[in-house]
């Protein structure tokens, strides 16, 4: 049996970091890693191949040699996985389809055979036994959560591991909280469920073998789930692995409360990690106490921000405006909070209802459903009626990106995180990629660019100031360019101009 595992292309969005992966001649930021976890599930007679569309086309060649397809996706990626099934299915092939995606939209999907939804560690054993005694279900669905115990090695031997910017392993499923806009309890559920530290210094040491040497994504939609098993059981294994070792810093997702855990903030960067994601959303409580953001209510955010950055680890943050509590304010308070707080990847959004989630129920009863949500909270969207006008919530939007990806506000952020950000030494081996994104960057940025003289000022600054964050520096100047290109998109390039 001949299986093509198929992974969709993203569209261009801030997230895709389209524009900063030539500078380090990359095609993509993560691999598919519910498909390589799938694959490593698959009987180990059947043959597979793994075409990631954000890395190389889909050929013909490819689908004339398949028996099946199996394809994943996001909500984000609904075009091009509709396309994908088209191909697959005028090529005679018969799909079978997984993931969040079509887990939310299977209804939307009549030409895929077969849905393996929820977590295939619990739905695709069936499936494959039932396809055995040549009798498959057309959906396969289980209200039960999946003991990550269980949970395969993904088998990252199917990919060009140089294509990437970075690699994607999963410690954890689920989230004890339960902001009514995010459908990942609807999805993982709140109870959280963890992999072994046996299982993930397997994966580790998987990827070591492989040659893997760059940064690693633990994809946990909330990594700090369990305190007390991090501390007494997974960090010290992680310490331990990294001992002797050249790079593979890793990065994650956390809520707020971590800045409450100096112990827990300490042995996360002496197991490694030097970055985290925390959804801030907004500094208006009444909007936070709207969406159940209760981890975020009565705290000092700024200085929550900076206590993680002083322990070692680089916040990157999302923000969300168009909650009904939202005031006129809002707009320039992000603005001012995105700045004080030196959080340079600021991911910026309109608020949207994804299926499943308590804001979708509540905006369906009071008939303020208004399209689909995209899956992509930083287009421009929103598929719900704003308490405010869509017009004036809008021209809000478009404020804060004007500003903060401006070249004069974007650059003074890298400062003001520099001045703060206190990283671990983490000794990385020197490669080409390095050497090209620097050539690259001074091109682009430093001769080129109209943000130029910024870009000298942050390299010369930084060097006199903070000698080992300069590779920092450049890195964050070329997201800068990325960001740009993104709103140039979704903005008036005179008015970005206007703020150079």
């Amino acid at each position: 049996m001949n299986i093509l595992l198929i992974y969709p292309e993203f569209p261009e969005t801030f997230w895709s970091f389209k524009y900063a992966l030539p500078f380090v001649g990359k095609r993509s930021t993560l691999p598919p890693l519910g498909l390589l976890t799938v694959a490593g599930m698959l009987p180990a007679q059947w043959n597979v191949r793994l075409v990631d569309a954000n890395v190389r086309k889909l050929a013909d060649k490819d689908l004339a040699w398949a028996d099946w397809a199996f394809i994943s996706g996001m909500v984000i990626q609904r075009e091009s996985s509709k396309q994908v099934v088209a191909r697959c299915k005028a090529a005679g092939l018969r799909v079978a389809a997984g993931g969040p995606l079509f887990q939310m939209e299977h209804e939307q999907f009549p030409e895929v055979d077969h849905f393996i939804l929820n977590e295939a560690e619990l739905t695709l054993p069936p499936f494959l036994a039932d396809l055995e005694n040549g009798a498959p279900r057309r959906i396969y669905t289980t209200p039960e959560f999946a003991d990550l115990h269980d949970s395969p090695v993904p088998r990252w031997e199917l990919l060009n591991l140089r294509h990437y910017a970075s690699m994607g392993i999963q410690f954890s499923r689920g989230c004890p909280y339960n902001c009514d806009f995010c459908n990942v309890t609807t999805l993982l559920g709140h109870r959280v469920r963890m992999k072994s530290p046996r299982q993930i210094i397997a994966e580790l040491d998987t990827l070591y073998a492989l040659g893997w040497r760059g940064e690693l994504f633990f994809v946990d939609d909330n990594f700090i789930g369990n305190k007390r098993f991090l501390k007494q059981e997974l960090l010290p294994a992680l310490s331990e692995w990294r001992r002797g070792k050249i790079g593979n810093a890793f990065f994650t997702e956390a809520s707020i409360d971590l800045a409450d855990d100096a112990a827990l903030m300490d042995q996360m960067v002496d197991a490694g990690f030097d970055t985290v994601f925390v959804g801030i959303e907004t500094p208006e409580e009444s909007s936070l106490r709207e969406c159940g953001k209760a981890q975020n209510v009565n705290r000092d955010l700024v200085e929550d921000v900076k206590r993680l950055q002083r322990a070692g680890l680089q916040v990157q943050g999302g923000f969300i405006v168009g909650f009904d509590h939202d005031p006129p304010s809002i707009f320039q308070r992000q603005i001012d909070f995105i700045q004080q707080s030196g959080i340079v990847t600021a991911m910026v959004g309109l608020l949207q209802a994804p299926p499943g989630t308590r804001l979708y129920e509540r905006m369906k009863q009071e008939g303020r459903l208004d399209a689909a949500a995209t899956g992509d909270n930083a287009d421009g969207t929103t598929n719900i009626v704003p308490a405010m006008t869509l017009e004036v919530l809008k021209a809000g939007y478009q404020k804060i990106l004007t500003h903060i990806y401006s070249p004069a506000a974007y650059y003074r952020r890298i400062q003001t995180l520099l001045r703060e950000y206190r990283p671990a030494h983490v000794r990385y081996r020197l490669r080409y990629c390095h050497i090209r994104a620097l050539l690259r960057s001074i091109v682009l940025l430093g001769i080129v660019g109209r943000e130029r003289g910024r870009f000298w000022k942050l390299l010369f600054w930084t060097q006199f100031r903070h000698p080992r964050l300069v590779p920092r520096a450049i890195i964050l100047a070329i997201y800068g360019y990325h960001f740009r290109k993104i709103c140039e998109k979704q903005l008036p390039v005179a008015a970005l101009q206007a703020r150079s």
